[in-house]
């Protein structure tokens, strides 16, 4: 593709993708305080809190940074009734996700808090229940994606944060629904029960992810040996395609018969947080608006670059994909080829 092309795809084809994203809906909270004493009732130190923020996290901030690359974006998991869902809600509605499929439980809503003290995270608290849930939630959960697949969908992310809803008999459900339907799936795995993936289009996982399941850990320097972890991973829990992360070494497409190793350039890394998401999020929308796979890879590469310069999680946004491919102020005749990578 040449830089006209990429021009037309985030500006024409994009808006027209419908994804949906299917997983552990999280908020991140962090408060920013001062720590200069100790309390006067008890031997622990006292934060002044003098600013907050909360952002989406887990699936929810996959759907955001959908939403920032202009999709027409979706999300489904499940979330309590409490204040977090109401900041969780608002926030989805402000990016114009739809939440028709956020399912209502006893549980709280997933959510982290941090205490931050200049650059050192001093201690987080989570509200969580990671207990079973009712049999009718997750038929619930299902009748919304099945209801979604017959109004037509472009691809669907299942983003597995080991929360939940990623049973086994869920996640296989999801993905046969959705080749029923002709539907790719990009899964986000976590964990060791790759098993219950089998069949996923992809799965997007980085080095340490990859050596969860792996029989001897591999580092991602070499390209062979991702390669060769990349096809072990697709044998053993038959998935039918792996894009492996590598941080400063870029990123490795394998499928049955070929793979595409992209190198980035070397940059700093100030921080890795949300790059997962965004590598999810990213290469979705590139198969959801018909890109060949190596052309999605090559524009997840680009995604994580941006993401890791930035500080604490960060969603990557259409202006940042085109500012960083230098797609901005192109003239639609300008027909000059992008460089191999960024």
């Amino acid at each position: 593709m040449n830089k006209s092309d990429w021009k037309k795809f985030f500006e024409e084809r994009v808006k027209r993708c419908k994804v949906l994203v299917v997983g552990d809906v999280m908020m991140d909270k962090y408060y920013y305080a001062d720590v200069h004493k100790f309390a006067s009732d008890a031997p622990v130190p006292v934060a002044k809190v003098v600013k907050r923020r909360s952002s989406l996290g887990a699936a929810a901030n996959v759907a955001n940074n959908l939403a920032l690359l202009g999709c027409q974006t979706y999300i489904a998991g499940f979330v309590g009734e409490d204040h977090n869902f109401d900041t969780l809600s608002k926030q989805l509605s402000e990016r114009k996700i739809n939440q028709d499929g956020l399912i209502k439980t006893d549980s709280p809503t997933i959510t982290k808090v941090r205490v931050i003290s200049g650059h050192q995270q001093m201690f987080r608290m989570d509200f969580e229940d990671n207990s079973p849930k009712p049999e009718e939630k997750y038929s619930a959960l299902s009748r919304y994606i099945k209801n979604l697949l017959n109004d037509s969908l472009d691809a669907i992310v299942l983003a597995d944060y080991e929360k939940g809803v990623c049973t086994e008999y869920f996640c296989k459900n999801v993905i046969k629904t959705a080749h029923d339907h002709g539907v790719p799936v990009t899964v986000m795995p976590y964990g060791q029960r790759w098993i219950k993936y089998e069949q996923a289009d992809y799965v997007t996982p980085n080095i340490a992810k990859i050596n969860k399941v792996m029989l001897a850990p591999i580092s991602g320097e070499d390209d062979e040996t991702v390669e060769r972890a990349g096809r072990y991973v697709m044998r053993k829990f038959k998935i039918k395609n792996v894009l492996a992360t590598r941080s400063a070494h870029g990123v490795t497409l394998v499928s049955e018969n070929d793979v595409a190793h992209i190198p980035t350039k070397s940059q700093e890394v100030y921080d890795s947080a949300g790059v997962a998401d965004t590598v999810a999020a990213v290469f979705s929308m590139a198969l959801a608006g018909g890109l060949k796979p190596s052309d999605g890879a090559y524009i997840t590469n680009i995604a994580a670059g941006i993401v890791v310069s930035k500080s604490g999680t960060y969603a990557v946004s259409k202006d940042d994909m085109m500012n960083a491919m230098n797609l901005k102020n192109l003239d639609f005749e300008d027909a000059v080829s992008l460089p191999y990578a960024v």
